[in-house]
């Protein structure tokens, strides 16, 4: 076996530290990531947080598919703001040990290696350190594993502790596993990921995290500290042209640490008719679950509606276990006959709601439309609306005959949230899931009272409360620059509750470049519901237009995949004008309305990126598009056999770029965010603000002079 040289980059800055898996290079011949001789069975990463310590471990598993034995270089790039303690890299029981390598050498590795075999995803590892070593000797058939253990310092973050982990996009590979235990659960709140979708648990006083299968690119990860009421954390991203994007993560304390809000909680349910049946029998088996979860400071009242309108009890009562248990027996006899008066039980929900030391949180469940009083939906959410106070309410839409507009309007005007539950799906699971939340509010009515900059768009548009045991997240975006304290004041037992944290907003911040794909799902899913409820206006579709363009989210107001932007505008087909408030009913409705909820309350990136990858597809096929595909968070269709971003409109001029060439190179060294997308393929297009980018087997191979520092400005608008 030749002697093992290790290379590792040795950086310091402080930030955490970032890396992504590893890969075999064979040498003396060329491989293909899928179908080389020797490929990738598995990779399990564990990260084992104390304190602010972590200690990585990356165990990776390589089998020889070829005929002949396999000889070559193990590779692992390291993130540029690495600062190891310790580190090395294990063959078996043998430990190898070599030099450093700096970023700029790295990078010239990872340029010949494109080159050579032909890969882009290396160069969304560009500005890496190398972890590079001899491979042993791989027999055919064999299976050899490698094991790579180091220790790296996680930085505070405002109230927490971030962590970031980079798969880059080769994380997507079979058995790809991410897992986390921090030491010492009871110093944490609940983990936090803006990028990826986790499980957390704790076993044994540890807090055990896991990232779904299958990821890629970079998991972020806040762990929040706990705090005596909250604590908040606050990251930026700026390009240096326009308005910055902040989020904003509040974290309360622990359940059982701080007394909750007392509530007065109103469950409404629909017992018409159309009830009959199962989900009758799901919806009372959710309330005597929501009855479970009060508290001895909580009053509660149920009323159920048909034709006419039935209260358990006239005003709300305690929960002392003599009203639970009659109000279990109340529930049980409750029977679907009659209509559906749903303004009258919409008015007796509101009626008394007027403690001010009180939180008041108004369930509701129907799945029919108003039939018996008043029947208009705009007249019905409008009174709701004179009547509301401080109530909270959250609609529950079973099946497709809700109406939408009326139910939307609700939750917006109480400052809650709906949710639609399809046919067949159960009551019970959804409305147990909301009660969960809701039995533990921690602060209520919160607003920023103070920060260095003016913050705009904030999304939501309304602070919803803060909940134990769940963690608040606002996006926004910011004018001017500054530093100092942002303020979050919330109610709490009759005071105001203050919650602090330090903050810069730079004029120009590469890092969290999730914010603002975030930012503009939740807008984008506000604006759709403001076009159903209030009409559609020349302003809200230029800006759900420019939204989607620039960032590659579709909804049923934004389909480019036929027609040229300035048309859509015209297209009443596109652009429907806003429905008769009393025909927002039935199952093409109740999925617009769905989407758009969701959207406007989506806390990761890889939530939102697939929510528009299937509007992506639906629209696709509908339009007859050979293809559809999803690269860094862009959406891509197949057109005439390339692969063009959806931002892209004709009118806006192409630059060709021969691929793997000298010019590709030094584009993507000066527009490092193409790297994201550079695994669409030899032949795609990438849409700019002022000018799109084409990579192609023939194109430009070499730039004259000033010609990409024009392309650059070009392609970002500025």
């Amino acid at each position: 076996m030749r002697r093992a040289v290790i290379l590792a980059a040795c950086l310091c800055t402080p930030l955490h530290a970032a890396v992504a898996q590893g890969w075999i290079e064979i040498e003396g011949r060329q491989i293909r990531r899928t179908d080389g001789p020797v490929s990738r069975v598995d990779s399990r990463v564990t990260i084992a947080v104390d304190d602010r310590m972590a200690r990585v471990q990356v165990e990776e598993r390589f089998r020889n598919d070829g005929g002949t034995l396999a000889e070559g270089s193990y590779l692992y790039p390291l993130a540029g703001e690495a600062s190891f303690t310790d580190f090395s890299l294990w063959l078996n029981d043998q430990e190898l040990r070599g030099e450093t390598m700096d970023a700029d050498k790295a990078r010239e590795i990872y340029e010949s290696i494109v080159r050579r075999q032909k890969d882009p995803a290396l160069l969304a590892l560009a500005g890496h350190g190398l972890v590079r070593a001899q491979v042993f000797p791989i027999q055919p058939g064999e299976t050899r594993k490698v094991a790579l253990r180091y220790t790296q310092l996680l930085v505070r973050q405002g109230d927490a502790v971030r962590l970031r982990y980079a798969l880059g996009v080769r994380g997507s590979d079979r058995g790809t596993e991410l897992r986390i235990e921090v030491a010492r659960a009871d110093q944490y709140g609940t983990p936090y990921s803006p990028t990826h979708t986790i499980d957390s648990r704790t076993t044994g006083g540890r807090l055990e995290i896991t990232v779904a299968p299958g990821a890629a690119g970079d998991v972020e990860l806040f762990l929040p500290l706990r705090r005596p009421v909250a604590g908040a954390t606050l990251l930026t991203h700026a390009s240096g042209t326009e308005d910055g994007y902040f989020m904003l993560l509040l974290a309360p304390a622990p359940a059982g640490r701080a007394q909750s809000v007392p509530r007065d909680l109103t469950l409404v349910v629909d017992i018409s008719g159309s009830m009959s049946g199962t989900k009758l029998e799901q919806a009372k088996a959710a309330l005597q679950q929501a009855l479970g979860t009060l508290s001895p400071s909580d009053r509660f009242r149920i009323i159920a509606f048909s034709s006419a309108v039935r209260s358990f009890r006239e005003q709300p009562v305690p929960a002392t276990t003599a009203n639970l248990t009659d109000a279990r027996e109340f529930v049980d006899g409750l029977g679907a006959e009659g209509g559906t008066n749903l303004a009258g039980a919409i008015e007796a929900a509101l009626r008394g709601n007027d403690d001010a030391e009180r939180l008041a949180q108004i369930v509701l469940i129907s799945d029919g439309v108003p039939s018996v009083g008043e029947q208009a939906p705009d007249r019905i959410a409008g009174d709701a609306a004179a009547r509301m106070g401080r109530a909270r309410i959250f609609p529950f839409g079973v099946g497709h005959d809700v109406n939408t507009y009326l139910l939307d309007r609700l939750a917006s005007e109480g400052r809650g949230a709906v949710e639609y539950v399809a046919p067949g799906t159960s009551v019970e699971s959804a409305v147990g899931t909301l009660m969960s939340k809701l039995r533990h509010p921690a602060l209520v009515d919160l607003r920023i009272a103070e920060s260095p900059v003016e913050l705009l768009s904030l999304q939501p548009g309304r602070i919803p409360d803060l909940f134990y045991g769940e963690e608040l997240v606002v996006v926004g975006r910011y004018r001017q620059r500054g530093s100092g304290r942002v303020v979050v004041t919330g109610g709490r037992h009759g005071t105001r509750e203050r919650v602090e944290t330090q903050a810069t907003f730079g004029q120009s911040e590469s890092g969290n470049g999730f914010i603002p794909r975030l930012w503009a799902s939740r807008r984008i899913g506000e604006l759709t519901r403001t076009m159903r409820v209030e009409g559609p206006s020349d302003v809200l579709i230029q800006e759900i237009r420019d939204l989607g363009l620039r960032f590659g989210i579709l909804t049923e107001y934004t389909s480019y995949l036929v027609q040229e932007p300035e048309q859509l505008a015209l297209s009443p087909r596109v652009f429907p004008a806003a429905e008769d408030a009393r025909r927002q009913t039935g199952e093409r409705m109740v999925a617009r309305a769905e989407q758009s909820a969701k959207l406007s309350e989506v806390k990761t990136l890889d939530r939102a990126n697939a929510m528009a990858l299937r509007s992506v597809v639906e629209q696709s096929q509908a339009a007859g598009a050979d293809g559809v595909k999803s690269v860094g968070g862009r959406a891509f269709v197949l057109r005439d056999s390339v692969w063009t971003d959806i931002g892209h409109a004709d009118r806006i001029p192409v630059t060709v770029v021969a691929a793997y060439s000298r010019a590709y190179f030094d584009l993507v060294r000066l527009l490092p965010e193409l790297a994201p997308y550079l695994s669409a393929g030899e032949n795609f297009v990438v849409a700019g603000r002022r000018g799109s980018i084409r990579i192609a087997r023939a194109g430009i191979e070499s730039w004259g002079s000033g010609e990409l520092a024009a392309l650059v400005r070009q392609f970002r608008g500025t």
